[in-house]
Parts: C-alpha cells; sequence; structure tokens
C-alpha cells in the first residue's frame, strides 16, 4: 500500500514552537516550515479565533474567504478528537502535489509506556503489540534520537454533516505514520502524519520520516540523552 518513509535525512526547516516535556525529560524536533500549528490548548475563544484565522491566511494566502473559513472550522472542529488521542502539539499542512489539493496533520503527544524493564523490551512490547493487530506496517527503526516503532496504516475518519454539502456526515479513508519513541521514564513519545488525500503520501511521508529524524531527548538539565538498541 505504502512505502517506508525515509528516516535517515533531515531537511533544514523551522522549529516547533513546543516541546513536550515530562518531569525529567524534554522532546524536541523540527516541523517543515510548510506545517502551521493548531492552537488546541487555547481556552479563550476570542484569542482561538485570531490564532485560527492566522493559520489559514498562512495556509491558504489569497484564498477566498469560504476556503479559508471552511479550514478554520475544520481545524476548530478536530481539536477535541486530537485532544483525545493525546495529541500536546499539532499542525496542518494544505498544498498542491501534481496540483491536486492536499492536506495533512501532524501531532505529537506522550503516553504511557507498556510494562518493560528498560527501552529496549518497550520497543519490542509496542511493536508485538502493532502487529497483533494485523492491520498495518510495523518497523523497528533507530532514529538519531534512540530506538523507536513506525506504525503505517490507514483508518476510516468522518467528515461532520455540517461541512458537507449534503448536510450528512462523510466517512472517507486517511492514511498515516505513527511512531512510538519509548523514553526512560516510563512514558513514550507518539507522533503521527496523517493525510485524507493520497496524492499527497510519498511528499507527506518524506517529511514526515525527516521530522522524527530530527528529534532530539534531553534531561532536564539540558544535557542530550539518547537510547539505543545496541546488541539486540
Amino acid at each position: 500500500m505504502t512505502n517506508q518513509p525515509q528516516l535517515a535525512e533531515l531537511i533544514p526547516t523551522h522549529p516547533a514552537p513546543v516541546a513536550l516535556h515530562a518531569d525529567d525529560i524534554h522532546v524536541r524536533w523540527v516541523m517543515p516550515e510548510i506545517f502551521h500549528d493548531i492552537p488546541i490548548h487555547e481556552t479563550d475563544d476570542d484569542e482561538a479565533v485570531r490564532l485560527l484565522g492566522e493559520l489559514v491566511e498562512k495556509a491558504l494566502p489569497g484564498a477566498g474567504d469560504d476556503a479559508q473559513t471552511m479550514l478554520a472550522v475544520t481545524c476548530a472542529l478536530g481539536v477535541d478528537d486530537l485532544l483525545a488521542a493525546g495529541a500536546e502539539y499539532a499542525g496542518i499542512c494544505v498544498t498542491a502535489v501534481d496540483d491536486s489539493p492536499c492536506t495533512a496533520t501532524v501531532f505529537a503527544g506522550l503516553v504511557d509506556s507498556p510494562e518493560a524493564a528498560d527501552v529496549r523490551d518497550a520497543v519490542k512490547e509496542i511493536a508485538d503489540s502493532l502487529s497483533r493487530l494485523g492491520d498495518g506496517e510495523v518497523s523497528r527503526v533507530e532514529l538519531p534520537c534512540g530506538a523507536a516503532v513506525s506504525y503505517i496504516g490507514a483508518r476510516d475518519d468522518k467528515v461532520l454533516g455540517e461541512l458537507t454539502e449534503t448536510g450528512e456526515d462523510l466517512t472517507f479513508p486517511t492514511w498515516f505514520i505513527r511512531l512510538y519513541v519509548p523514553l526512560p521514564n516510563g512514558t513514550t513519545l507518539m507522533m503521527e502524519m496523517s493525510t485524507p488525500t493520497m496524492a499527497g503520501w510519498d511528499a507527506f511521508s518524506t517529511m514526515f520520516g525527516n521530522t522524527v529524524s530530527s528529534i532530539r531527548l534531553f534531561h532536564a538539565d539540558g544535557s542530550p540523552l539518547i537510547t539505543s538498541m545496541a546488541g539486540t
């Protein structure tokens, strides 16, 4: 169905404006400039509207009010799902690939690691658990920050009726790459790229490969942290 994204090459881009952090480990990465931050944690409605306005102006420069409003509403309606998935950061990209309009979303969050003695065992547990689902491509990978598991698959997502011409909910396929990076404090960084537009898959998966290659881990004192599966 898909090709494994390249995880070795990093394209210089601008740094993400937020870093995930637990009490003892900080996680930083680099987002492509074509992705724009979704204000998922803004609780002030007026400020959220302002930030969404800035987002759509950057994502759809020169587009009409209808297109920009549709994107703003789509982002706003997706916030609850992102938060339910554990997102602490989210960004969206709108572009054209071979003249086809394409969009992708990236989000990242921290989740509990499986019960395991160390990072190496956590990687194995995550990979085995995903493999048992039997509905995606599971691979163990080595990133510059250490060991990880990638999971490539597809799912059905839904557009609410208020955003469709018929007024009825619309179900559509979404393709995704999810990455799990177990940390030595019992948590796991989860980062996902998803797109409902298959025409953009190669471009988005390559960008995501570059993004996860840029992940860097730090102790609370700022010293670098690298996990490893050396010897396995």
